[in-house]
This record gives structure tokens, C-alpha cells and sequence, in this order.
């Protein structure tokens, strides 16, 4: 309790009383506020009191203001003003004490209030020095920014010291979040995180004030770095592709770079590749950049499907087979996915002759291959295969038809030398014949000219059967004797 003074209005100028430390005449008026100061929430109810004694005397009417006017005649009754008279309760007039009750108190209602009363003899009282209320908000202070990793503490304030002891509620984005100490008006982060990052708030209990957010910012390098690709189904060659980059960081990467395998190709947030090739399949990552660090992104691998290509023909074998065996015809060709099917055709026949990877080659043409995948399909070049007779036996001779016009020339020149040299032999064996049958003696004799003993048996009997020897006549024989061999 405090012992405050109390002053008395005389409804007429014709008396003045003097007061001195609660004394008039020999009476003792004793008037005291509990408490002296408030300082109380926006939002929240106060209560003020005054108590009083005026021994001899009867209080007729109590009433609270807070005006500071000299002329105590008309002090203005809050429960009369139009800014407090639907917030003011005023009760326990009458019983030596007298209090006001004020709810959904604003900041303007911070002001000094006054205990006003009238006795049964006419005597107008004001107590000084009032009741000094206060009305505060709450506050949140913070660093604006931050950077992950750091420790930060962020304090819960008010313009004055609350009358009770408060017990505080943290909110981060509207959330509740729990604290160690819940009396305490500090919320202490220990190494912030980038998830901590938000706007906070406090609260008393029992209280309906929130205080005004504040946009923890907390500062951290690019994370969570990843490449996307548009279109993101089947890349064709041929067609347009685009890679992105993104990034989880604070502040935002600006900065970033493009590397295709270990090689560097671009920078930009965008990497763009127009009329795509099967060259720029591979894999490629992004890094992304800003003033606190940077970071990889995995590596993505850019597929480039295209049709077949580089269609051609393989043979196994040395090209050169004995009649009756066959060669085998191998199709070859560069596509993604890999060509499964394959057809083969002999020129100018519209009707496949064979499927397949491999064809066996039976007869004399020249064939190819068409390679397919479901991105298209492209033929080789045709091959040819000859089948040449010769010595009692068929010998198949393979050439390329493109691309091997030298070595057709050589093989062809070569054939003809061959069968000239073997010509040229034929002739040298019948001249040596007719020259070994013109040189026999007339006068040995047509057949005693040549070498019976030296033909064979079938050459001998003929000719001693068609030409017999002469008789010759002989002293001491027949008129007629066979010449014998």
C-alpha cells in the first residue's frame, strides 16, 4: 500500500480547506492505489484500485478519470466517454475501495489514472498520483540474416516490464515450436539450419497478443543441385533438347556451369542443344554457384536414339569355295537401340531372299542388307558373288561392288593372264606333236619311221592291222615272206 494525498474540490470558492499529508482539520484521510504501475498487453483487461477512508464522513459516489485539468469540478467519468464507457467497469463503490476494470486495452490508453470521489457533505476528492498504465506490444528481435551454421538468439520484447511473470510461446510460420524454458523470452537456435529459416513470433500465455512476425533469413550454398531434360521422353537425332539446371540456395545461385562428361561446354542456368547427334550422347552435370559455396549436381546421361547406319557387308571365309559349299553373308550396322531385324535382297528382285543377320550366298548376284529399328532403317551396299567353272569344279569368287573397282580390275586382268598362259600352253604341246611327225625320213618309211615300241598298245595293233609290211624276197626262201616284227 502507498499513502497518497488526497485533494478536495469545494463546490463554492467561499472555502479553502488546506491539506497537508493526508490531514484536514482533525480528520486523517488515508487513500492509496495498488499497484501504482501497469504495464499490461495490447489487447489484454486491467484492473486499477484505490482505498480510501474519510472517517466522519460517508462516500456518496466514486468514479475514475484520467484527465489532468485544474478545474476538479468537471474531471470527466471514464464510463462517460465514448472511447471508454463499452470498456470500463467501475465497482465496490461505497466499501472504502472503489476499482476499475479496462479490457482490450490499446496503446492509446497508456495514461494516468485518478480516483475520484464525493462525500455526503459535498466535498469533491482526487488522490494523486494515480495509477500509471502502460500498454505494451510484443516485439521479436532478431539478426535479419544469418548464415547456416551460425548460432543465433532471438529475444521477445515489450516497451516495459509486464506486471506478472509471463510465460512466453514461440511460433515459427504460424507453428507452435517448443522451447527449453517456457518462462524464458529468449529462443535460442544453436547452429541454424536452413529449414530454420521462417517467420517468428511470440506470445504471452493467457494472452491474446501475437507479436508481429519477423523474415529469419538464413543464408547457405547451393543444395539439392539437380539436372532436368526437356523433352523428357525418347530423344531422336535430329531433335532439340534442353537441360536445366536448379538449385536450393540462399541467396539464389546466378552462377552456373555445364560440363559434358569431364569437359566443360556451357554456362547459364540453361544448356541448349539444337538438331541433336548421336555425338553429344553422354553425361552431363551442372554446378551451381553462389557467394557462400557451390555444388554438383548427379550426373544425368543424355541417350540420343537414331536409325541405322553405317550398313555393311561381312564375309567369312576367303572369298573362293568348291562347288557345293556356300559363303556366309554377315550384316553390320552402327543405330540405338541396335537394329534386331534384317532383311536381305539381290538386285533388281523386289522379293526379300533371306532374314536375319547372317545369309549363306548359294549362287552367282549381287546382294545387300537392310538393317531396321523402330527409328527408321538404311541398306548397305551390294556385294557381289560369282560363280566361275573350271577344272572340274565351281569356284565362287566374291567382290565388293563399291569402293573395290581397282581390285575387280586386277582380279579380272589376273584371270585373263591365267587362261592365256593356259592357252598358250596348248599350242606349244600341238606344235611340238606336229614337228616331232614332220621330221620322219621318207626313206625309212612311213611306219618303219615311227617308234611302235614307244606308242602304246592300242596305236601299235591298229597300225600293223591296217598297213601290213611288204614281202621281201630272200635268197633261200619262199618267193614270198612276211616281214616280221
Amino acid at each position: 500500500m502507498t499513502l497518497i494525498s488526497v485533494k478536495m474540490a469545494p463546490p463554492l470558492p467561499l472555502v479553502i480547506l488546506l491539506m497537508i499529508h493526508g490531514v484536514y482539520g482533525q480528520y486523517k484521510w488515508h487513500l492509496s492505489y495498488s499497484p501504482t504501475h501497469i504495464c499490461a498487453l495490447k489487447d489484454s483487461t486491467v484492473t486499477m484500485t484505490c482505498t480510501y477512508t474519510y472517517p466522519g464522513h460517508s462516500i456518496m459516489n466514486v468514479l475514475w478519470t484520467n484527465t489532468t485539468v485544474t478545474d476538479y469540478v468537471k474531471y470527466p467519468d471514464l464510463s462517460e466517454d465514448p472511447e471508454y464507457s463499452q470498456r470500463v467497469k467501475v465497482w465496490g463503490v461505497k466499501q472504502q475501495y472503489s476499482a476499475v476494470t479496462l479490457s482490450h486495452v490499446t496503446l492509446k490508453d497508456s495514461h494516468t489514472y485518478y480516483c475520484r470521489f464525493f462525500s455526503n457533505v459535498g466535498d469533491i476528492w482526487i488522490g494523486y498520483p494515480g495509477v500509471t498504465l502502460n500498454v505494451t506490444d510484443l516485439q521479436v528481435e532478431s539478426p535479419e540474416r544469418v548464415t547456416e551454421g551460425d548460432s543465433v538468439r532471438l529475444t521477445c520484447k515489450s516497451s516495459c516490464t509486464l506486471a506478472d511473470r509471463a510465460t512466453f510461446i514461440w511460433y515459427r510460420n504460424s507453428q507452435k515450436i517448443s522451447t527449453k524454458s517456457k518462462f524464458s523470452n529468449e529462443l535460442f537456435l544453436k547452429s541454424v539450419r536452413r529449414e530454420d529459416a521462417g517467420r517468428y513470433s511470440c506470445a504471452a500465455y493467457g494472452h491474446n497478443l501475437i507479436s508481429y512476425d519477423v523474415n529469419l533469413i538464413v543464408m547457405y550454398p547451393p543444395k539439392n543441385v539437380s539436372v532436368s531434360i526437356s523433352p523428357s521422353g525418347v530423344i531422336v537425332e535430329g531433335d532439340s533438347v534442353t537441360l536445366s539446371c536448379s538449385s536450393d540456395s540462399n541467396p539464389p545461385a546466378l552462377n552456373f556451369s555445364w560440363f559434358k562428361g569431364a569437359f566443360f561446354v556451357g554456362s547459364g542456368r540453361i544448356y541448349s542443344i539444337s538438331k541433336i547427334s548421336s555425338d553429344d550422347s553422354e553425361e552431363y552435370k551442372c554446378k551451381s554457384i553462389n557467394e557462400h559455396g557451390f555444388k554438383y549436381s548427379d550426373a544425368v546421361t543424355l541417350k540420343v536414339m537414331y536409325p541405322p547406319r553405317s550398313v555393311s557387308v561381312l564375309m567369312s571365309g576367303s572369298g573362293v569355295i568348291v562347288e557345293g559349299d556356300s559363303v556366309t553373308l554377315s550384316c553390320s550396322s552402327d543405330s540405338n537401340p541396335p537394329a534386331l531385324n534384317f532383311s536381305w535382297f539381290k538386285e533388281n528382285e523386289v522379293s526379300a531372299v533371306g532374314s536375319g543377320q547372317s545369309f549363306s550366298a548359294l549362287q552367282s548376284g549381287r546382294f545387300y542388307c537392310q538393317a531396321y529399328n523402330q527409328h527408321g532403317s538404311q541398306r548397305s551396299d551390294a556385294v557381289t558373288v560369282t560363280v566361275h567353272h573350271g577344272a572340274g569344279s565351281n569356284v565362287i569368287v566374291i567382290t565388293v561392288a563399291s569402293g573395290g573397282l581397282l581390285i575387280i580390275i586386277i582380279i579380272i586382268i589376273i584371270i585373263i593372264i591365267i587362261i592365256l598362259f593356259i592357252i598358250q600352253r596348248k599350242i606349244i604341246k600341238r606344235r611340238s606333236a606336229v614337228h616331232e611327225y614332220e621330221n620322219d625320213g621318207p626313206r625309212a618309211g612311213t611306219y618303219t619311221a615311227l617308234d611302235l615300241k614307244s606308242r602304246s598298245p592300242d596305236l601299235y595293233d591298229t597300225l600293223t592291222t591296217l598297213h601290213p609290211r611288204p614281202a621281201v624276197l630272200q635268197p633261200g626262201s619262199s618267193k614270198y615272206e612276211n616281214l616280221s616284227v
